[in-house]
């Protein structure tokens, strides 16, 4: 057995946890026998290509029965249309209200199987298995699932608790290196909401962290979800506190949409909003100008982008109207005073049209 660290999330009567290991996806089987005996794994034909064979391994040993069902890469497959297709599957397996459904694969699997686990016959039991940087900090946790509506992403979505989170780090080597960079942003994210010790904590070490040294991504990893999981506890339906991890969101989920996620990462996406919305902070009087150029620079030293490319300014802007964060006339913005100090203010939109024109 490898060492692991494990994370828990206390909600209740929904309450998991996460397990956090190296080299421990061999394990899964015997977690998964204590939840269900049969199962579903939705995955991409490239994750199962890399990891089939291990699950096939530790679901044998474990006695569990289990069919796979495979999604097309591609965030642009986090649709309705993709559900029914799997609901239509699951309805042919006869997959029953007890069964268990299992996300293996990045944020757009997780978002999907996650939704369809949670309106099949209103709701069958599922877990994250994250194999990539940004599900494993952020997406695979916390409950929110959903898929994507042309006018915006995650409009059409809810709240479903997996019954565990089993992350192994060692899926990060086979990750492609821009992907690796955008789960960075999320990381990087976490830092500016945790505070100054963190934020430095990564400037320092962010090149061992780049070339993957084993010990450093399970501390990165294991801080990031003890954080969410922390918000999670607190806020799980995103009534209030929770809001702080939507941290360059505004900007980059309107940047993602008006692009048709086509050419643009989520993580890729969110470092662009990060920069706006330290420019918004800054535009407050809130922070100094060094502030903004410390997001930038942590970026680029992790080779993120910080401009926006191809995407119409008021295309942009209308996404961000239709984005769920709007209230009336203004803006629900994440925003930071400080390293680890957060707020949510309501931004006027001409603010947001000025500085929107600064991220190109």
């Amino acid at each position: 057995m490898v060492d692991e660290i494990k994370v828990d999330v206390a909600l209740g009567r929904d309450s998991y946890s996460i397990i956090i290991g190296s080299g421990n996806l061999n394990e899964l089987g015997s977690r998964i026998k204590r939840i269900a005996e049969n199962g579903v794994v939705i995955s991409n034909p490239n994750i199962w290509n890399l990891y089939g064979k291990t699950i096939e391994e530790s679901l044998g040993r474990a006695g569990v029965k289990f069919n796979y069902l495979d999604v097309q890469e591609g965030e642009e497959y986090k649709s309705l249309k993709s559900a029914s297709q799997l609901y239509d599957r699951l309805v042919g397996l006869k997959i029953q209200r007890g069964d268990l459904l299992i996300a293996l694969g990045g944020g757009v699997i997780g978002d999907l199987a996650g939704f369809v686990a949670a309106t099949y016959m209103r709701g069958i039991p599922f877990i994250q298995v994250p194999t990539t940087l940004l599900a494993q900090v952020d997406s695979s946790i916390g409950g929110k699932v959903a898929v994507d509506h042309p006018e915006g992403k995650n409009m059409i979505g809810c709240f479903y608790q997996p019954k565990l989170v089993h992350i192994d780090v060692n899926t990060l080597e086979t990750l492609p290196e821009r992907e690796f960079r955008a789960g960075m942003a999320e990381v990087i994210k976490y830092a500016f909401l945790e505070g100054e010790k963190e934020l430095a904590f990564l400037e320092k070490n962010l090149n061992d962290i780049l070339n993957l040294d084993r010990s450093l991504l399970l501390r990165i990893v294991r801080k990031c979800c003890e954080f969410k999981g922390r918000v999670v506890e607190k806020d799980e339906k995103d009534k209030g506190l929770r809001t702080i991890l939507n941290y360059g969101h505004t900007y980059g989920h309107a940047i993602e949409s008006a692009l048709d996620y086509k050419g643009i990462l989520h993580g890729e996406a969110i470092a662009i909003g990060m920069v706006g919305a330290a420019m918004v902070s800054q535009e407050l009087g809130w922070v100094k100008g060094g502030f903004v150029e410390r997001h930038i620079n942590l970026l680029s030293d992790t080779e993120l982008p910080h401009k926006i490319e191809g995407a119409d300014p008021n295309e942009v802007l209308n996404r961000i109207v239709m984005d769920k964060k709007g209230r009336g006339g203004e803006i629900r913005f994440v925003l930071l005073k400080a390293p680890g100090e957060p707020v949510i203010r309501e931004i006027k939109g001409s603010m947001i049209e000025r500085i929107l024109t600064k991220l190109y």
